[in-house]
């Protein structure tokens, strides 16, 4: 077993156990990243930023590999999106993140 399933698996079991917890999920995404299963991982990563409240780390994360994979477009949508949220939620810190990103793209 490689070190990136083992981590996997415990991050898995732990869900297991707390399948509400919003950490071990965005744990989970960028674990399924570090696998290449980047449509798991966005898929896990727009679950985050769509509850209410939003996870907003989990915009600028699918940001970032969205632009990565060369979908420049849909990572522009998202951080956009993700600015604007995170502005709205008083998160001035991840907003100015995520526009600085966002001018490089």
């Amino acid at each position: 077993m490689s070190e990136l399933s083992s981590r996997r698996e415990k991050i898995e079991q732990m869900l297991a156990d707390e399948p509400g917890d919003t950490f071990l999920r965005y744990s989970l995404a960028m674990e399924l990243d570090k696998e290449g299963e980047h449509e798991a991982s966005l898929g896990r990563l727009s679950e985050l930023y769509l509850e209410q409240p939003p996870y907003i780390p989990a915009y600028f994360m699918a940001g970032q590999q969205l632009a990565r994979l060369g979908r420049i477009e849909e990572a522009r949508d998202v951080l956009r999106k993700g600015s604007e949220v995170a502005q709205n939620e008083g998160d001035l810190h991840a907003a100015a993140e995520m526009n600085e990103f966002l001018e490089h793209l």
